[in-house]
């Protein structure tokens, strides 16, 4: 993973080189103060004050960069992403005023997945100067965490498999003290009936298992954090085109926001008893896979009819949530890359929220605003649970129309999260097509910081 210990560090007055921040309303005045020869420099590279937009400014036997930007005076976390994409190796601090969000954009701008190839024109990094130095380690924990999930859901599924879902496990474990439980193979059948039946098809090696985190007093209230591992996603015997299967090893993102949710949680010691939970399979197919019209158990006790195997998340979370339950949570947080209805409905950067309370979703939705990492909610109606019913079980695993999708799946899995219990649901991409500034193609976090910041306030030390 990218390190990001260098790439923001206090401002001791060093020698660094100046970034100048324009809007274009105020472009015009701004030009005014250059010389002539500046204003030649700038109006050469096209530069207007429009956002993103870069240029390098000559000043005397040295030089200044400058960056279009929507508001000079309130600045986004990702407004000097591109700066420092394009700005050559060398330190940096802005002419006025504080990065503030904008650090984590700095940072995440210089992420590089390169775990399989070397790319010779990656240049040195660029060190972005900050007199708000007490804010520097919290702004470095939720880059890396970002990153994490990058690099976890931008490695095929060969070497991310349930085993090494299981050896992020480890490292975050021993990182911060934690106690790890592994359920793994045949010894999931009795406890964990849903995560066995799908990941049973699965070469020995990728066998399946139930990882299960835990930190922090036991006198402290319990946060439940539930992460769908499907490591690879064949769509079972309902079979997926070779186009559905592209991404597919990113169907463990979920379990990439759990780990790096659990990694900020823990690291800034938050006082709260933690479980983290995360089912890890691979929906392979062999003649043992389970099959459409299987009825399977699960530790809930409910039966589920199988209307098709190619929803095998909202199974295997399915057993996760009853099992988090099971701690008398104060709240429980997932997150899956369970429906294309979700992304139907709003695209890649948005993942839909579902939530029992309001005040819930409220919560996620200002604390997703403030740090520039939006949520949008979704509904549970009770009057679309009814298009799960099954003839011969107590659920189907999925509707037998094609209407709602992603909260129909939310209904399912609410079936497993206990009567009462405060619980969000993130049904999440995890995948970028296309880059931004600050954010790279491949595996995205979504919701993550609106998740953490709205922890921070919900269980504040003190």
């Amino acid at each position: 993973m990218t390190d990001v210990s260098e790439l923001i560090v206090p401002d001791r007055e060093q020698d660094a080189i100046s970034i100048h921040l324009v809007d274009k309303d105020r472009f015009e005045d701004w030009l005014k103060g250059l010389s002539a020869g500046q204003r030649a420099s700038v109006k050469a590279q096209k530069f207007e004050g429009a956002v993103y937009q870069t240029a390098i400014v000559p000043d005397g036997d040295s030089w200044f960069a400058v960056g279009g930007v929507t508001n000079p005076d309130t600045l986004s976390s990702w407004c000097l992403a591109k700066l420092a994409e394009v700005l050559p190796e060398g330190t940096y601090r802005l002419a006025k005023g504080d990065p503030g969000p904008a650090m984590l954009g700095w940072m995440t701008a210089q992420y590089r997945f390169a775990r399989y190839t070397k790319d010779d024109n990656v240049t040195g990094p660029r060190i972005l100067l900050t007199k708000q130095v007490k804010h520097i380690a919290a702004a470095q924990a939720e880059a890396a965490a970002e990153m994490l999930v990058r690099d976890l859901v931008n490695t095929p599924a060969e070497d991310m498999g349930p085993a090494a879902l299981e050896a992020e496990f480890e490292k975050l474990a021993k990182a911060h003290s934690a106690t790890l439980k592994v359920i793994k193979g045949d010894a999931l059948e009795t406890g964990y009936p849903m995560v066995h039946s799908v990941g049973r098809a699965a070469a020995r090696h990728h066998a399946p298992r139930l990882l299960h985190l835990t930190w922090g007093k036991e006198k402290n209230p319990v946060l439940a954090i539930v992460g769908k591992g499907v490591c690879f996603d064949s769509g079972g015997l309902d079979i997926k085109p070779a186009s559905g299967m592209k991404l597919m090893k990113k169907d463990m993102g979920g379990a990439a926001h759990a780990i790096a949710l659990a990694g900020l949680v823990m690291g800034a010691n938050l006082p709260v008893r933690l479980h983290v939970l995360v089912p890890a399979v691979e929906n392979a197919i062999a003649g043992n896979a389970f099959r459409p019209g299987d009825v399977l158990s699960s530790r809930k006790g409910l039966t589920v009819e199988i209307g098709n195997t190619d929803a095998e998340g909202r199974l295997i979370l399915g057993d996760a949530l009853t099992r988090a339950s099971e701690e008398d949570p104060d709240l429980i947080i997932d997150f899956a890359t369970l429906t294309g209805a979700a992304r139907i409905a709003l695209g890649p950067d948005l993942p839909a929220l579902m939530t029992r309370r309001d005040e819930t979703a409220d919560a996620l939705i200002a604390a997703g605003k403030q740090c520039d990492d939006e949520v949008w909610r979704l509904p549970l109606p009770e009057a679309y649970a009814e298009w799960l019913k099954s003839d011969i079980a107590d659920t189907n695993n999925i509707s037998g129309n094609p209407f709602a999708g992603a909260s129909v799946a939310g209904l399912f899995l609410d079936k497993f999260v206990g009567d009462g219990i405060d619980w969000a649901h993130f049904d999440t991409f995890a995948w970028r097509p296309s880059a931004k500034p600050g954010r790279s193609k491949g595996g995205a976090a979504y919701g993550l910081r609106a998740s953490w910041r709205m922890l921070q306030a919900r269980y504040a030390a003190g």
